[in-house]
């Protein structure tokens, strides 16, 4: 039997689930790591979605994370608050920031929460859409191992370091910004040296500083920062208070978890919160955003444009759109997951999008 590659996401979240429950992990904290994944997934960010299944738990198996660690709260003043994972899976411990930052700025109006001792926790946008749920301003960061070089230099030296922000709207889609500060996310060139394609010129650039469309040579080289100082520049802060100012690792000090088998990885983010009632009663604000979002969609286009989107519009879209039709994942990936499922004895094939099969379950997952 042809093993599938297109899959249900909520029967695939439910597969991730198990899987990580047989490995160890909390029915609960395995929930928080599945549905990170595959939020991913569906959002089209496939190079931090159920791809990365296999080293979370490869690093679960070499004591690199340790998915019993209790979250704690190191610091706490009235609106700041230092977290510390303690190692736990990156989702887990950004999602106890997440509920942190939320609470005190209902409390406060605002708040920051600092986070060391951490792993790779998956997309922003994760985050930043549960934020939104609770009609809150979000912008979140993180800081990574060394892919990137600094203006000027030939060999990785700081991460990829992502930016999130979620704005809420009203009847329009919500604001989400969710963006590496390089090129692209080097978890991209990962998935298309998986897949044995070649990648963009302007991307990466070899070991020796020459630019290359080799994804396994940059893979040995380095991804580039978007708008070349720029992106340096916002990478570098990011780095700061993300690793620097929290106490978590920062430039060569966080591990990566691809190549580091001696020490955790020590991954830092920074949390900031907004109540947006402070400013203004939420539905005006919600008015204004919607006639803000409405008004630039009503721009005057370019030639060959049709559609004038706000940041994470598309990705709204794939998700209904995947949702409906399925997860379409590369062989190499579901047979990964198919193998890693036999470990575990959960079939893979039960996951498996079907046509027009129990849609009124999908419709009530949606």
């Amino acid at each position: 039997m042809t093993l599938p590659t297109r899959f249900d996401w909520y029967k695939l979240q439910q597969f991730c689930s198990e899987v990580f429950i047989n490995a160890g992990v909390s029915t609960k904290e395995a929930a928080i790591v599945s549905e990170s994944l595959i939020q991913a997934d569906l959002r089209g960010v496939e190079s931090h979605g159920v791809v990365r299944t296999a080293i979370y738990l490869k690093r679960i198996e070499k004591n690199m994370i340790d998915p019993k660690a209790r979250v704690t709260i190191e610091a706490e003043d009235d609106a700041i608050v230092l977290v510390n994972g303690n190692n736990n899976f990156g989702s887990v411990v950004g999602s106890k920031a997440l509920d942190i930052a939320l609470h005190k700025a209902k409390e406060k109006g605002a708040a920051i929460v600092g986070v060391k001792g951490s792993n790779h926790f998956g997309t922003g946008a994760f985050y930043a859409l549960k934020a939104i749920e609770k009609n809150m301003i979000l912008m979140v960061m993180s800081n990574a191992s060394q892919t990137m070089p600094p203006t000027g230099g030939v060999r990785p030296f700081i991460g990829t370091n992502p930016l999130a922000i979620g704005v809420p709207a009203g009847n329009e889609i919500p604001y989400i910004l969710d963006m590496a500060t390089s090129v692209v996310a080097r978890g991209k060139i990962i998935v298309a040296a998986q897949k044995g394609n070649d990648i963009p010129l302007g991307w990466a650039i070899d070991k020796e500083g020459n630019p290359t469309t080799d994804a396994e040579a940059a893979l040995e080289g380095s991804v580039l920062p978007v708008g070349g100082p720029k992106g340096y520049a916002i990478s570098m802060f990011i780095d700061i208070l993300s690793g620097v100012l929290t106490g978590a690792g920062f430039g060569k000090y966080v591990n990566n978890m691809y190549e580091n088998w001696e020490e955790p990885q020590n991954v830092g983010h920074f949390f900031v919160a907004i109540d947006i009632n402070r400013f203004m009663p939420i539905e005006f604000f919600k008015q204004r955003m919607d006639l803000y979002i409405r008004e630039i969609k009503a721009e005057p286009k370019a030639n060959g444009v049709e559609e004038i989107f706000i940041p994470g519009e598309i990705e709204y879209h794939r998700v209904n759109e995947r949702k409906t039709n399925g997860i379409k994942l590369p062989l190499a990936v579901a047979e990964e997951l198919a193998q890693i499922g036999k470990r575990y004895n959960i079939d893979l094939e039960q996951a498996a999008f079907i046509e027009n099969v129990n849609q009124g379950l999908k419709e009530a997952h949606n």
